[in-house]
This record gives structure tokens, C-alpha cells and sequence, in this order.
């Protein structure tokens, strides 16, 4: 299955195509892609942050995982979190 990224990110239905499993590819993707094309000056370090959407933390933690499983330092905001705060 295809993941579609539009001009607002990633639109899909939950437990349809948003799956812990397409969540789990889009993070590896990502995280392969930083690796490959790493900034000059900065560090392997993520910042995830999620919102109160239904389980928006669960798969926040998934993301977390995935990349912490690729040698990057994560930190993961320990409660919902706009995203102006994590970017």
C-alpha cells in the first residue's frame, strides 16, 4: 500500500492506511533518508511530538522507537503538543 503526502502532510484514515506498520515505514524512510543526507552541524536528534487525536501518543511512540532503533537520540514530549512547540 502507498503512502500519499499532500501539501498538509499525510491524510488517511486510522486503521486504514494510517497503521502502526505505515507509520513504522514513513519513520525508517525518514530516518534513512537523515542518515544518508545528513546537515553539516547538527546532530542525530528528533524531536516527536503528538496531539490528542485518537492514538496520536501510541503512534508517536512507534515513531520513537523506529528511530531510536536507527541510532538517534529521541526525545518524545511527554504530553500532547502543538506543533509550532516541536518545530
Amino acid at each position: 500500500m502507498s503512502i500519499k503526502f499532500g501539501t498538509a502532510g499525510w491524510r488517511a484514515v486510522i486503521a486504514d492506511e494510517f497503521t502502526f506498520a505505515n507509520v513504522a515505514r514513513a519513520a525508517q524512510a525518514t530516518a534513512d533518508y537523515w542518515a544518508a543526507n545528513p546537515v553539516g552541524g547538527t546532530r542525530r536528534r528528533v524531536i516527536i511530538g503528538y496531539d490528542r487525536r485518537f492514538a496520536s501518543d501510541a503512534f508517536a511512540r512507534r515513531t520513537a522507537e523506529v528511530f531510536a532503533g536507527n541510532d538517534f537520540q529521541v526525545v518524545l514530549t511527554p504530553c500532547p503538543t502543538p506543533t509550532p512547540s516541536v518545530s
